[in-house]
């Protein structure tokens, strides 16, 4: 992959993250309308604190992404908010699902910037 449209997936990626990182704790962004089963599994994913720890996971990925510190670790890592982002969108949010699908596009694009890291995890 080219060095400078990497550079811009990754850090395209890390603002993704760390925007909705930090909107987890500062509420800028408003949550449209969801189904009762969405709302009843947001609300239980709030109320044991769960959120917390993605968003804190998101906002470090973010920083790690923007600043490429420790990026292709947090890039594994973030891996499986955006899985799981993607599940809870398609089976309970399907009309709410395409920032979860761009989110993980980006990260399965930014995961192969970083292929040359792996190299000794997959061999």
């Amino acid at each position: 992959m080219n060095s400078k449209v990497f550079l811009a997936i990754r850090i395209l990626l890390g603002l993704f993250v760390l925007i909705f990182g930090l909107n987890k704790f500062l509420s800028f962004i408003p949550f449209g309308d969801m189904s009762p089963e969405a709302g009843a599994y947001f609300g239980a994913l709030s109320s044991a604190k769960v959120l917390t720890l993605v968003g804190i996971v998101e906002i470090v990925a973010g920083l790690a992404l923007i600043f490429n510190k420790y990026g292709a670790l947090l890039a594994l890592i973030l891996m499986s908010i955006s899985v799981n982002a993607v599940l809870f969108h398609i089976t309970l949010d399907p009309a709410n699902s395409a920032g979860a699908l761009v989110l993980l596009v980006l990260n399965i694009l930014v995961l192969y910037g970083y292929k040359s890291k792996y190299k000794d995890l997959l061999s």
